[in-house]
């Protein structure tokens, strides 16, 4: 692949959306000066099919051999351009890539409590809340040291948008998901909606543009509508299922990213780089969050003029579905003794006078056992 570094005047010349957003990017970060006179190339796949959340990181590599004059550099890749989804992590500690740009959630594969790690259904629902988790309640510490019994460096969370649910029949209740062939990212929020009745299976995020063409499946959640909308989901659905008003998504409100670097990449960097990486990540994290919150409210009358119709679910859907999702909390809890602690600190702080999101009585009988 052709090198993908622009200097800053063209990087900051891209479009208005970019532009803007990455011009505050550049400001945030101080640039590093070189003493060596030799740049360190990392290979970097995102999750990313398309539109703007491809764009927005591409953009995002392309400033980051600027900022550190020139000792560091991000080459981009999109989705499955060096290896597939599920393969990202094989690829980073392996050395076929130096970092990967992930939906946080694909790490439940060969980290169980990486379940608790990005948002499940009635869990944590606010982005305020997740990064509260992890830059203040130790949920980082936590998930870096995880990520380093499996050869990985955890640099931080990743904020992008909610997930939302696009169907070709109105779901206009949880009842409607009855029977339905779903696409779901797998585990616990695969369990909720089986309970619920759902048919669900698990594809990455570039086959459900063709499950849904194909009718393989009738109902896909996927990220955000500005993104959707650009891979083609107004074409093969003709409803969007949404929460509640303020409510974009039940089962996954918080649908993370990270940046996770190979540990023998990570070791090989000096400290000021590293700090400079830890650093970009949370300025990176805000950026790319309100770029798609910009793009999604520029979607959205794209959506109606193809004629999607966006259906919510009620209050009284919430209330059921948190009852279903309590005691799948705990299932998947004690399954793993990471999972136990990471899940404690977040129902400690959704009990807690802050949030107050469960009811005390959905707890009865429900214990940490793996704890």
């Amino acid at each position: 692949m052709t090198n993908q570094l622009v200097n800053r005047r063209k990087f900051l010349g891209q479009s208005a959306l970019l532009g803007s957003v990455a011009a505050a990017g550049t400001l945030a970060a101080p640039a590093i000066a070189t003493a060596a006179g030799e740049t360190t190339t990392w290979r970097v796949q995102t999750s990313w099919p398309g539109g703007i959340g491809l764009d927005f990181f591409k953009a995002w590599c392309a400033s980051i051999k600027e900022k550190t004059s020139g000792e560091l550099a991000f080459t981009p890749f999109g989705a499955n351009d060096v290896v597939g989804d599920f393969q990202l992590y094989d690829a980073v500690k392996n050395g076929v890539l130096e970092a990967i740009n992930p939906y946080t959630i694909y790490a439940q594969g060969i980290i169980p409590a990486a379940v608790f790690l990005s948002s499940y259904p009635l869990g944590l629902r606010n982005p305020a809340e997740y990064d509260t988790f992890y830059y203040g309640l130790g949920g980082l510490e936590i998930t870096r040291e995880l990520y380093a019994k499996q050869g990985m460096y955890y640099v931080g969370p990743i904020q992008h948008d909610a997930n939302i649910i696009h169907s070709k029949v109105p779901i206009r209740s949880i009842d409607d998901f009855r029977g339905r062939k779903m696409r779901l990212p797998g585990g616990m929020v695969a369990e909720v909606f089986q309970k619920l009745g759902a048919k669900t299976t698990v594809l990455p995020g570039s086959e459900i543009f063709p499950a849904l063409e194909k009718g393989t499946i009738d109902v896909a959640d996927y990220v955000g509508p500005a993104v959707n909308y650009s891979l083609g989901f107004s074409q093969v659905t003709n409803y969007i299922s949404m929460g509640p008003p303020g409510f974009m998504s039940l089962y996954q409100p918080v649908d993370l990213m990270d940046l996770t670097v190979g540990m023998d990449a990570w070791n090989k960097l000096p400290d000021k780089l590293k700090q400079f990486v830890e650093m970009e990540v949370h300025t990176y994290s805000d950026l790319h969050y309100a770029a798609i919150q910009k793009a999604d409210q520029e979607a959205w009358p794209k959506f109606e003029a193809d004629g999607t119709e966006v259906t919510r679910l009620t209050q009284d859907d919430v209330a059921l579905m948190t009852e279903i999702a309590v005691p799948i909390w705990f299932d998947w809890a004690n399954k793993d003794k990471d999972a136990a602690r990471i899940f404690k600190i977040q129902l400690d702080y959704m009990t807690s006078g802050s949030l107050g999101y469960v009811d005390p009585v959905l707890l009865e009988g429900l214990e940490l056992t793996a704890l």
